[in-house]
């Protein structure tokens, strides 16, 4: 079974994926997922984490191709409305705690694709931000895995990303389609659903399905400095930040107008920005200019993720 080793250094956790020898994504390494997001949902100390392989020459290989046919096996085969509706009761089931009855019937696999699919709804809702330093080749579950992050960092080489799944007469069911179309557009998102061959990194950074190219000595390091120049700033309003852009942003435009000065509201009359907004009102007052207009204050609250 999959597990995730975790390092903190500072204000980052690093968890690297380790299931040898193939690099797979499996049952153990969704629970160990739940857990690492757990802990950055939980303490306030952590503002980012950065998720990676630990085998050489992947990121995460895929999702293990034998759990999900042992579960087909297992499984009715039903109808994609039948199959929402399947869906919709077990995710309620496991919001009340009792979807131990399910995980011991033919509907099992329904149980894990709900808990697979919602610990990367967990990681948009978080207020840490997550980094992929993609240290290798990530296809299927390690490519949606990747997409469920906020930033995506590639090493140069040989490595390639991208949803296979269609060589297996399935789409991909992670999450892959939707956050892809949600990131690249419909066209791009069907070229590498469709296509289903690995995406070199050049390539990948090419269509936005990653934000930067790195050396692979550096890849680490980078994506450490990036989480934690991002997960400086206030974790409360990063949160309702990537609620109003992942969940938002799909919404019809009046909803998503709505939607989103509703995490507005609730975030200005906090604590943390009122003391903000006080000591910017106060900087105004005595210098006489726009604070965020000073480059010496810009860079200081670039670096400090933070106006107070």
């Amino acid at each position: 079974m999959g597990t995730i080793e975790v390092e903190q250094r500072g204000s980052v956790l690093i968890g690297r994926f380790d299931n040898p020898p193939h690099g797979l994504m499996d049952r153990g390494s969704v629970a160990a997922l739940e857990e690492l997001v757990g802990r950055a949902e939980r303490d306030e100390e952590v503002g980012a984490v950065v998720l990676t392989g630990s085998h050489p020459e992947r990121f995460v290989a895929h999702y293990d191709i034998g759990e999900i046919l042992a579960g087909a096996r297992e499984s009715p085969r039903v109808a994609p409305g039948a199959a929402r509706a399947s869906l919709r009761a077990v995710a309620a089931l496991r919001r009340l705690g009792a979807e131990g009855g399910v995980s011991r019937t033919p509907l099992a696999g329904l149980v894990e694709l709900d808990r697979f699919q919602q610990v990367f709804l967990r990681m948009n809702r978080c207020g840490a931000v997550f980094v992929a330093a993609i240290n290798g080749s990530a296809q299927g579950g390690g490519c949606e895995l990747s997409l469920a992050c906020d930033r995506r960092l590639m090493a140069a080489g040989e490595g390639g990303i991208g949803q296979p799944e269609i060589f297996l007469a399935f789409p991909p069911g992670g999450g892959g389609t939707q956050r892809l179309a949600r990131l690249l557009g419909t066209g791009k998102a069907l070229e590498v659903v469709l296509d289903g061959a690995p995406i070199d990194p050049e390539r990948a950074a090419e269509l936005g399905l990653v934000d930067r190219v790195v050396p692979a000595g550096e890849l680490l390091e980078a994506a450490v400095a990036e989480a934690a120049r991002l997960g400086a700033r206030p974790k409360a309003a990063v949160a309702a930040a990537k609620r109003a852009v992942y969940e938002g942003g799909s919404l019809p435009l009046p909803d998503g107008l709505r939607f989103e000065a509703s995490h507005f509201l609730a975030s200005a009359a906090a604590p943390e920005s009122v003391r903000a907004m006080e000591a910017y009102v106060e900087q105004l007052e005595r210098t006489g200019e726009l604070p965020l207009y000073d480059s010496e204050t810009i860079e200081r609250v670039s670096e400090e993720g933070r106006f107070a």
